[in-house]
């Protein structure tokens, strides 16, 4: 009989994390990738220890509530943990980890991308080239945004929204950014803040969502907030498409009182408002943020050292849950 701690690993995970898995746990597997319900996870999760999850999982409180009293640690093989009832599972004395630092780099380049891609008219001006609609080149239309120099809001200034900043100084904008707490000097490297969200959105020509979804944050790009942004401004979203209340968001798109959005994520994925497939003034990405081999193995790994650790009766570097 196996001594290593039994896991349930929800999705099929890059090569070498899942023969690391072997290696070290009596796993419980999804060769095949399938879509795990609630009930499907619970109806194998008797005699486990542990649960190695994703974002796709939603483990609420009726959820947590019902896993058997074995499971004391859930590994989240993402940064965002708003998945996961971090209350309930702290009352039901199990211990939450994510995957922090890993994908700060792949998801600032895929908003610099989305900016870009938002600002410049990525997605009208390669549907012209597609469907043969560019019929010659003319002084006057069709015109993108300007970037350089222009001035960038950033939404939330922790490890991502900081990779961020660092690549738009190559453009020359200048940078704000609203936080509950202002940084460091050194880390701040001239960044203006803004302690009040209402002084800070007037200043947005373009507007990073870089933010955590929480209770404060969700339904927080609305037609208050947004009425508050300069005409013409350019919204860019790599955090959680919670945070924006798509109503809200497409009919600023679609009167102009935004210019364009550049979109990783959304609500309700993969089944998203289906009025964005229509603007041509939106720059859509299927939550690729992360989504490079390198770090995904990275968050494998990540996730397995929290793993490890909690089992060999250390701390997990990773808690969310303290």
């Amino acid at each position: 009989m196996s001594n290593k701690p039994k896991i349930l690993v929800s999705r099929l995970l890059p090569d070498v994390v899942e023969q690391r898995i072997a290696g070290n746990y009596d796993a419980i597997t999804n060769p095949d990738d399938n879509v795990l319900s609630a009930r499907d996870i619970l109806n194998q999760a008797r005699g486990l220890d542990g649960l190695l999850v994703s974002a796709t999982e939603k483990c609420d409180a009726a959820f947590i509530s019902s896993l058997p009293d074995s499971i004391k640690i859930i590994a989240t093989f993402s940064v965002g943990y708003d998945h996961i009832d971090l209350e309930a599972a702290r009352n039901a004395g199990i211990v939450v980890t994510n995957t922090p630092d890993i994908l700060t780099d792949a998801t600032a380049d895929i908003a610099l991308l989305l900016m870009l891609g938002a600002a410049r008219g990525a997605y009208w001006g390669e549907q012209m080239v597609r469907k043969q609609t560019w019929a010659r080149w003319a002084p006057t239309h069709p015109l993108g945004i300007d970037i350089t120099y222009a001035t960038l809001g950033i939404l939330g200034m922790g490890r991502i929204g900081q990779a961020v900043a660092e690549r738009a100084r190559a453009f020359k904008m200048n940078i704000n950014y609203f936080k509950r707490q202002r940084l460091e000097a050194d880390i701040e490297n001239g960044a203006n803040y803004f302690e009040s969200l209402d002084e800070f959105l007037p200043t947005c020509q373009f507007l990073s969502l870089n933010c955590a979804s929480t209770s404060q944050t969700r339904g927080l790009i609305n037609r208050r907030t947004i009425s508050k942004l300069p005409d013409g401004a350019v919204i860019i979203n790599t955090a959680r498409g919670d945070i924006v209340n798509d109503d809200d968001l497409i009919e600023a798109l679609q009167s102009g009182k935004v210019a364009a959005a550049g979109l990783d994520v959304f609500n309700n994925e993969p089944n998203i408002d289906p009025r964005y497939r229509t603007l041509e003034n939106v720059f859509l990405l299927p939550h690729l943020g992360s989504a490079t081999p390198d770090t995904r193995i990275a968050m494998g790994m990540r996730a397995l050292d929290n793993l490890d650790a909690f089992f060999n009766e250390q701390t997990p570097k990773d808690i969310v849950n303290l």
